[in-house]
Parts: structure tokens; sequence; C-alpha cells
């Protein structure tokens, strides 16, 4: 099939879901203006920090407890290339979705945008950029800080992220919400703008493939799970959703006609 037909195919299977599950990386917020990078970011692509670190250990648990200025140097970087950022129209058309079904968005994004865009339902399984509390007494700390590194107001200790750093495990209480979702099961799954290397992202997939479920990936570039997956469709989030959103309304718009 052609992307168009591919496209069409989309918005039946869509339209006659209840339940869906989407599955986001870097990919779905690249519209907004965000790069896709490695690990974290295209801003250390295939080259060294200029601390001579590779960015996965500057961006590590052990180098923030070792050397949290040197963290929270490349965080704050990270930070500012997320200012001002928006929801783009991808994020919106999958919050828009709520309307119609019942909507659980997986994402690595760790930017807020698709909370931002509306959706209610949203497991940020490394975390949220946006979330700060101190390491010694756990107390909230300002967000706004851009000290090296911030420390808490309250007791002094140094302050960290709430997201998941490199080499740190996934937080317990998203993976047990993940599951407890996986386990009432999804009439579709979408895999969108990622490359899905983590087991814990392909492993949703994997088992809607085996379960005959409706799979559907939106990617520019092909990954592991292209040749896998019912729908592969070669665009970017914006683009694909254009299409099969507007085909969803327009065939519920068709329907609700007849009934009339």
């Amino acid at each position: 099939m052609n992307t168009s037909s591919i496209l069409q195919s989309v918005a039946a299977e869509l339209h006659s879901a209840r339940r869906l599950l989407f599955i986001t990386g870097a990919g779905v917020s690249a519209d907004s203006g965000l790069p896709t990078y490695r690990g974290v970011g295209g801003l250390y692509n295939h080259e060294a920090t200029e601390d001579g670190m590779e960015i996965e250990d500057a961006l590590s648990g052990d180098c923030l407890v070792t050397h949290p200025e040197i963290t929270w140097k490349y965080l704050l970087q990270i930070r500012q290339n997320c200012q001002a950022v928006l929801p783009n129209a991808a994020h919106r058309a999958i919050a828009a979705l709520e309307r119609t079904h019942e909507v659980v968005v997986l994402t690595q994004n760790i930017d807020g945008l698709h909370g931002q865009a509306g959706s209610s339902r949203v497991i940020e399984i490394h975390g949220n950029q946006a979330v700060r509390y101190c390491m010694r007494c756990h107390a909230p700390a300002d967000a706004s800080d851009c000290s090296l590194p911030p420390r808490c107001a309250c007791c002094g200790g140094v302050v960290r992220p709430g997201v998941v750093l490199f080499g740190e495990s996934l937080p317990e209480a998203a993976l047990m919400t993940l599951q407890e979702e996986l386990d009432q099961g999804f009439d579709m799954v979408f895999v969108i703008g990622t490359t899905a290397v983590f087991p814990y992202i392909a492993a949703p997939v994997m088992q809607a493939v085996r379960l005959g479920i409706p799979t559907v990936e939106i990617n520019p570039a092909r990954t592991r799970l292209s040749s896998l997956v019912r729908y592969y469709v070669p665009l970017g989030a914006v683009e694909a959703f254009a299409v099969i959103t507007g085909d969803v309304r327009n065939s519920e718009e068709r329907s609700v006609r007849r009934q009339k």
C-alpha cells in the first residue's frame, strides 16, 4: 500500500477502536522545535561535551552525586532549549481524541507537552523536567533556580530534577500505572517518533502484535518495529495526524448524517 492508503486504513481502524495507547518519543516534539537527539539531545550528537565526558556520563545519577555542578550545567542547557516551546498539532490531536476515545499516553519525553496539550492520562516514564526536589530532605524546589548546582531553600542540600538520569531505575509508580493500563487492554497501539530501543517501550507494541491488535508506527525513519507493526507510516507526527484525525472526523460526520 502507498502512504495515502495506509493513512486511510489507520483512520478506519481508529474510527472503530475505543481504547488507545500512544507511545511517544522525541519525534513527536520535533515540530515544536525540540531536536530529536541522542539520549536527551542532538546538542551532543557524535561528540563529547566540553568537559570531555560523554553526555550519558554527565547526565548520570552517579555524576549528579559526585559532580552535581557538571550534571546541572547540561540540565540547564537542555532546559534553555525547551523554554517557550509549545505543544504542536500532533500533541493536540492526541489530546483531542479523548473526546471520543479512552486515551493513554506513554511518553519518554520529559518536556511535559502532552499534559500542556490537554492529555489527561500521561505516563511520563522518564519524569518531567519541570519537577525538582531536594536529594537530602525531599522538599520541593524552585524550578527556576539556575545555580550550579541549585540548592534546597530548606536544608541546603543539592537539588535534583524529577527525571530519570542515565544509570537510574525507572520510577516504580509509573511502571505500576503502565502495567495496570496494559492489563485493561487496548484496541489500538501507536508508537510515534521513537527508535524504541528500550524494552519497556517496545514491549507493549510487541504484545499488541502478538495479540493481533492493530499497531501503527509513525516515524520518518524505519526502526526495528517497522516491519512488525501492521501499519508503518513514514511521516512526521504532525503530517500524519493531519490526515488520520481529519479522516476520522469526516467519517464520524458521514455516520451522523446517515443516522439522521
